[in-house]
């Protein structure tokens, strides 16, 4: 088996685990107020749990993981469009 497209399957694989931690991660964030949380009770315990810490803490690894996961969207852009690892 080619290792080229062992490694093309390999990063779709984390692609895919990286894009279901990033939605997770976006949804973690406070709100900021007057969209539908609000509207269902989500302002009033909103900031109440959490510190400006925790927050920038869940800033920096969103961050990090949207950036991996366009840099492998990227490579993977290059590896079809070159036609590696088919």
């Amino acid at each position: 088996m080619n290792w080229l497209f062992v490694l093309k399957v390999t990063l779709e694989v984390i692609v895919v685990i990286l894009s279901i931690m990033l939605t997770a991660l976006i949804l973690m964030h406070k709100g900021k107020g007057g969209g539908l949380s609000d509207m269902f009770g989500g302002g009033i315990s909103a900031n109440a749990g959490t510190s400006g810490v925790a927050e920038r803490n869940l800033n920096r690894i969103t961050v990090f993981v949207a950036l991996l996961w366009i840099a492998i969207i990227i490579g993977l852009d290059f590896m079809v469009k070159y036609g590696l690892g088919a």
